[in-house]
């Protein structure tokens, strides 16, 4: 069975993949006039703003349950696996996907904002809403939203509680199976009180945890500020096969590093425009530059911070593709959270498995959340009716591959949800790129109300875009614009 997992992995994750999520990052980013760096202001503006209502979340727990998705065990775990995998270059292909991803993100999130409608009282979209109602593909769609079922519910949970129960068995002891148990019955109790209730605790949790990580990174930093030249010329250096030591990994580098940049951000995957649909915003575009900045909290702050801890410290290993290794620092030692736990420990001695430990519960624990909120959204889209008996199974199955994934080995758990992110990740990034001509406008009409003055508001009718039923009106009620 693994040999057959390992099999599709590799069918998946292809070269053509790579080239894919990098070639739309890099088209998005020059048609947009590289909002990343244009808007970066207005996105930080724009995540205070605006409240919630009857039907959405507010602009920032939609932020939240984004962040939520975005930053999880692929922070920690993911961060070591690149390095141990590609090098000390694969960070700075990690940057480079989130910067030319957080252009990717705005398209993404921007149509999901413009295609949403309202079902059983709350806001839903993402993509199988937008591949339907903008491109018109009906069956293209449908296929979205399965695989994104399968992928949320069954292949991607396990890596989160996976990471959760072997960073609580190393550092407490405690049995997976026991921590397992313990985060689906909190699980449960979050995912039966709905979206609502996923918005209100994410926008708590998620920035007590990055907040706290981001402390702790930048006390280790700060203890190391000398050192930052020497390690920054190393990830170039590494990143572009100037370094010799890591020159037989130059390609693990980009593979490595791309990989687990879009697992860790998101960007192009398909996965924020659910949450983006969610929110109560005047203006698509507005949205859409809230969930480009979450790509810079996810990678530009939190996996960097997590690549220069184990740096610093040299508390890594690299793999030699030929058998072996090329850097050997921590015998025995296995790459994930490990390295982490090792580079704190090396500043505050028997801290470091404990904070680890515990950071990857919060953040994994609210991308596990975040896990539901999508499959539900794309459970939603293909049952109109709203079965009872279909949004329970859906949560039984979620509750058990959580379980189960606490318990199995950490190498199949990272496989199963590798592909889950590369299948979704191909149906999204072909799509968002046949469907930017609406995102693309909604930019433009942002920025030109902006500039004279106004605080934007849409009007699909008036651009063009057909099948936005929410945004099919001349203007909004003076009362939903003093929400925003």
């Amino acid at each position: 069975m693994e040999k057959l997992i390992s099999t599709i992995n590799d069918i998946v994750w292809s070269e053509a993949l790579i080239f894919l999520c990098l070639g739309a990052g890099v088209y998005f980013s020059i048609v947009t006039k590289f909002l990343q760096v244009r808007y970066l202001r207005e996105m930080v503006r724009l995540l205070f703003k605006g409240e919630s209502s009857n039907k959405g979340v507010s602009s920032f727990q939609a932020f939240s349950i984004a962040i939520a998705g975005r930053v999880g065990t692929g922070n920690i775990a993911g961060v070591a696996t690149a390095i141990a995998m590609g090098g000390p270059g694969a960070v700075f292909w990690m940057w480079m996907i989130a910067f030319l991803g957080s252009a990717s993100a705005f398209i993404e999130a921007t149509l999901g904002q413009i295609y949403k409608q309202v079902e059983h009282g709350e806001y839903r979209g993402g993509p199988a809403y937008y591949i339907e109602k903008g491109l018109g593909v009906k069956w293209y769609a449908v296929v979205f939203a399965v695989a994104t079922i399968i992928s949320m519910a069954l292949f991607l949970p396990g890596v989160q509680s996976n990471s959760i129960a072997t960073g609580m068995n190393t550092a407490f002891t405690i049995p997976t199976a026991v921590t397992g148990a313990g985060i689906c019955v909190f699980l449960a109790l979050i995912i039966f009180g709905g979206v609502k209730r996923i918005g209100k605790v994410a926008q708590y949790v998620v920035p007590f945890m990055a907040g706290a990580y981001i402390l702790m990174t930048i006390v280790i930093i700060a203890m190391n500020i000398t050192e930052v030249p020497a390690v920054l010329s190393l990830i170039v250096r590494s990143a572009f096969d100037l370094e010799p030591a890591f020159a037989g990994v130059f390609g693990m580098a980009i593979s490595w590093g791309v990989k687990r940049g879009i697992y860790s951000n998101e960007a192009g995957q398909g996965t924020a425009p659910h949450a983006a649909a969610a929110a109560e915003v005047s203006h698509p575009a507005k949205q859409g530059l809230v969930q480009a900045f979450s790509v810079y909290v996810d990678t530009l702050f939190v996996c960097t911070a997590t690549a220069f801890m184990i740096l610093f410290t040299g508390q890594y290993n690299v793999v030699n593709p030929e058998g072996g290794f090329i850097v050997e620092n921590l015998p025995n030692v296995a790459f994930g959270p490990e390295y982490t736990q090792q580079a704190i420990n090396t500043y505050f001695p028997s801290m470091g498995s404990g904070f680890v430990a515990i950071a990857l519960l919060f953040f994994a624990f609210t991308t596990i959340m975040a896990y539901y909120y999508i499959a539900e959204t794309n459970l939603s889209y293909l049952d109109k009716k709203g079965n009872k008996w279909l949004l329970w199974t859906l949560r039984t199955l979620l509750l058990v591959a959580t379980f189960y994934g606490s318990i199995k080995t950490a190498e199949s758990a990272w496989m199963l949800g590798d592909i889950g992110v590369g299948i979704m990740a191909w149906l999204n990034v072909v799509a968002i790129i046949l469907l930017r001509k609406p995102a693309l406008r909604a930019l433009k009409d942002y920025s030109e109300q902006r500039k004279a003055g106004k605080d934007p508001v849409f009007n699909a009718k008036k651009l063009g875009i057909k099948n936005a039923e929410e945004w099919q009106k001349e203007g909004q009620p003076e009362k939903e614009l003093l929400t925003v």
